[in-house]
This record gives structure tokens, C-alpha cells and sequence, in this order.
């Protein structure tokens, strides 16, 4: 497999996380008080959007890059 293939596919399968998920949740902790045998910690979720658009180029970008890797490599017509 050629290395436009696989970053084809990669780009394929990136492009659909976003496009089904639409951003990536993450969750961060801070302490808000320490004093003395008292801890006082809060969580707090945090979200990085990603865009439908960006999602979608991504997929169209990569199925490109894999018919280009295929043609590149003879990609297994017989003849």
C-alpha cells in the first residue's frame, strides 16, 4: 500500500469521526481551593467543534488521494 493511500485513508476515516461526532468533548480539572486537609477540585467539560464542512472536504480529500495511490500502484485491474 502506497503511503497516498494510507494517508488517504486516514483522511477518510478522520472526516467521518468529525462528520458523526461534530467536535471532540474533552473534560479538564482545576483546583479551586486547597487549604489544608481541604480539596476542593472542579471538572469542567470542554469541547473543540469541528466543522460539518471540514469534515466532509476531509472524506472528499481522502477518497481522491486513495483512487490516486491506486492508479499510482496498478491498483489490481487485470488485463
Amino acid at each position: 500500500m502506497s503511503t497516498t493511500t494510507v494517508i488517504g485513508i486516514v483522511l477518510i476515516a478522520l472526516g467521518a469521526v468529525g462528520l458523526i461526532y461534530g467536535g471532540i468533548t474533552y473534560t479538564t480539572s482545576s483546583n479551586v481551593l486547597d487549604m489544608g486537609g481541604m480539596h476542593v477540585q472542579v471538572d469542567e467539560k470542554k469541547q473543540v467543534p469541528l466543522s460539518p464542512i471540514a469534515g466532509a472536504v476531509a472524506v472528499v480529500a481522502g477518497v481522491i488521494l486513495v483512487v490516486v495511490g491506486r492508479r499510482k500502484h496498478g491498483g489490481g485491474s487485470a488485463q
